[in-house]
């Protein structure tokens, strides 16, 4: 199956709650993790839970097909191969069923017994409950500077205003979830397109804990590539960065060349110095292939888009085995 939304199902046939569940390589903790979404999950209705196996290398497809053999109400999608969490979560929203939808990772450093408030908002008329990290445990200082001038600087610069220290967990309505889903370009910034989409929005503010098992995927080269598809995707600020950084370098070369030319009216033709020589070429040199750095970032991403391949390709998928009776 490549890249197929699914059916709209009618209200009665849905679950009351989806929760999407990307994983790559997260088996040592993926039974724990079930055990606390099933006690968060349990007194607030029908629910199914769809774990997106993103071409996990360890045994995490195995360890959610022996969770379903005793639970009914988990899905499994495998992707083909690893196409990243972007991607792995669109893969999820595809397929979810529920009236709300709940997106949340497999490492519990998002507490599944926040989700409770993040239902309860929903129900007073909310269509996108963002959970807000008011304490980030386990995470480098670097880390938590780099993320609150990453959020700040999308906040005052891009398209769409991005709500403060939230990432992805969080609580759509179904028609929130379907307009997410009708946005299909290839390079994804899911943060972005939640925040795109619109719709009433509040935050529910909770503490981040450090990772039960295994180790992050994300080093810092990844991070910033990351922060780069954001910027890239809902802002052209770079695009004027570099134009105003052009304009200034062509102000200062023309006062710089006035300065000479005057000082050789008034005082003759002086040998040129060859070090302010080669620091001027360097210079502008340096300008014009950063600049034309950023005009390729912007060109490979138009070139990625007009190829029009599928998002992403499944290997498998099992569906939840949740049955909603009709009401009479």
């Amino acid at each position: 199956m490549l890249d197929v939304l699914t059916p709209h199902f009618h209200r009665e046939d849905r679950p009351t709650f989806s929760v999407v569940v990307p994983a790559f390589n997260e088996a040592e903790g993926l039974t724990n993790f079930h055990q606390r979404l099933v006690t968060a999950m349990d007194p607030l209705g029908t629910w199914e839970v769809i774990y997106v196996d993103d071409g996990s290398l360890d045994s995490t497809r195995d360890t959610v097909e022996f969770l379903r053999r005793d639970d009914p109400r988990i899905a499994l999608i495998s992707l083909s191969r690893n196409f990243g969490k972007e991607i792995a979560t669109t893969a999820g929203l595809d397929h979810a069923q529920g009236e709300a939808v709940i997106v949340i990772d497999a490492d519990l450093q998002d507490p599944p017994e926040v989700i409770p408030q993040l239902a309860a908002a929903w129900r007073l008329g909310f269509d996108m409950v963002c959970a807000r990290r008011r304490a980030r445990a386990g995470e480098t200082a670097f880390k938590r500077l780099t993320a609150h001038v990453f959020y700040r600087l999308m906040r005052h610069t891009g398209s769409v205003r991005l709500p403060e220290d939230t990432g992805d967990f969080r609580l759509m309505s179904r028609r929130a979830v379907d307009a997410v889903c009708k946005l299909r370009e290839q390079h994804r910034f899911m943060k972005g397109l939640f925040a795109w989409v619109g719709f009433p929005m509040t935050t529910v503010l909770y503490d981040r804990a450090p990772r039960v098992a295994g180790g992050t995927k994300w080093n810092y080269w990844q991070l910033w590539n990351f922060a780069l598809e954001g910027i890239t995707s809902f802002t052209v600020m770079p695009l004027k960065v570099a134009t105003y950084l052009g304009l200034a370098v062509a102000v200062l070369s023309a006062i710089y060349g006035a300065q000479v030319i005057v000082k050789t009216l008034l005082f003759g033709n002086a040998v040129a110095g060859y070090p302010s020589l080669m620091t001027v070429i360097l210079f502008l040199g340096g300008i014009q292939l950063m600049t034309l750095g950023v005009i390729g970032e912007y060109l490979g991403r138009i070139f990625n888009e007009t190829k029009r391949r599928p998002l992403y390709l499944m290997e498998r998928f099992q569906p939840s085995r949740v049955r909603v009776e009709a009401p009479e």
